[in-house]
């Protein structure tokens, strides 16, 4: 038996900060024994609740199956190890795989010679067992590893997900530094939106913000568009379990109402993106889109407003960030009154430049970029 079977744990990996929002998820769709750790989350789950949250879930990136886990003090003893796994088990004929791996405080200083020698592994013991070796694709593996080295201390795990769960499918077109689709539902779910009010974004892009609260209103599972999942190479898979979850999560999707979630961009480009990217998602057609810049906006009022301003990426030529952010500060202070304002900042130096005090500010990361989400109450 691997690990995950005697233990029935797993590990969500997550976004940094978002490990107490991601823990409340997990245990919302039926974890038990959530654990925030070092760079994720660890849970147990029984086998509907594996894959109801990789199907569901909104703000996990990976659901990890722990395969084994030892104490490692050399690339050989990895290697041997890894060896008398039975892979057999996991990786059918002509099926293909990738390894991806990191390492901290170890003897094994470097991730890429670590997940070498895992590959070598594997390779080896079905070469040895089938006379051919199974190939690596890393795209499109049909079966994803992952080897996390600490303290000299080995886990080898399967992804369960099969690629990022940031990856919803809906994602047709982008602009520029498109918000990850994970941090933009951490977003809708910060601002504690729950459809009552009409939810705004008067900088859409190409519509990832409007795209997760549509998907939040109308209950649509994040993983729908996704073709595939990592849990189906797992031994005890259960097919029949597997569509009857899905199936339980499709049957609860609504349709959204009118007016409820709109959004607008100066930039035709971007809004054509977003209506393509909101087209994909059932009743997505429903959101309500303009080019517009915010200044000619009649104003929002007793409203949910949630945006990413371009901090000077989209900017027109000429245009300073500082006026920019200034400008709509005073747009949110004077045309939005009654409406509460959730502003990502990729840069966090842009919440003087708005000039409002905020409620609160909570660090956000996306991508490389150390940001800030800014709540604004508008009286």
């Amino acid at each position: 038996m691997f690990a995950y079977q005697k233990t029935n744990r797993y590990f969500a990996q997550i976004g940094d900060g978002l490990e107490e929002l991601g823990g409340e998820e997990l245990a919302s769709l039926g974890a038990r024994e959530v654990k925030p750790v070092f760079r994720g989350i660890s849970f147990e789950a029984e086998r509907a609740v594996l894959y109801r949250i990789n199907y569901c879930s909104r703000l996990c990136t990976r659901i990890l199956a722990p395969l084994l886990r030892f104490d490692c003090h050399s690339d050989r003893y990895l290697y041997r190890t890894a060896r008398n796994l039975p892979w057999e088990e996991l990786l059918p004929l002509g099926a293909t795989f990738a390894v991806g791996a990191t390492v901290a405080h170890s003897r094994i200083s470097h991730s890429q010679f670590a997940a070498l020698r895992l590959k070598d592994a594997v390779v080896d013991r079905l070469r040895e067992l089938r006379g051919k070796r199974p190939d690596v694709d890393r795209r499109e593996p049909d079966l994803q590893l992952n080897l996390h080295i600490e303290n000299n201390v080995a886990t080898i795990a399967l992804d369960t997900s099969g690629g990022s769960l940031h990856r919803r499918g809906y994602r047709l077109q982008a602009v520029e530094a498109p918000m990850q689709e994970t941090l933009a539902a951490a977003i809708i779910r910060l601002s504690g939106w729950d459809g009552e009010r009409p939810l705004v974004d008067p900088m859409c892009g190409s519509g990832t913000l409007l795209a997760e609260a549509h998907m939040h209103a109308c209950r649509i599972p994040a993983g729908s568009l996704r073709g595939r999942f990592g849990c189906e190479r797992l031994p005890d898979f259960d097919p029949a379990l597997w569509q009857a979850v899905k199936g339980e999560a499709d049957r609860a999707v609504r349709t959204l109402p009118a007016g409820l979630v709109s959004g607008s961009d100066m930039d035709k480009d971007a809004v054509a993106a977003a209506r393509a990217n909101l087209a994909a998602l059932p009743g997505g057609g429903r959101v309500h889109l303009a080019v517009r810049r915010f200044e000619e906006l009649p104003g929002i009022a007793n409203a949910v407003i949630v945006c990413n301003p371009p901090y000077g990426l989209r900017l027109k030529k000429g245009e300073e960030m500082g006026g920019f952010m200034q400008a709509l500060g005073d747009f949110l202070k004077r045309r939005c009154t009654g409406s509460t304002a959730f502003l990502y900042l990729g840069r966090r130096e842009l919440v003087k430049s708005v000039g409002l005090r905020p409620a609160w500010k909570k660090p956000l990361k996306n991508g490389g970029l150390d940001g800030l989400l800014v709540k604004y109450e508008l009286y």
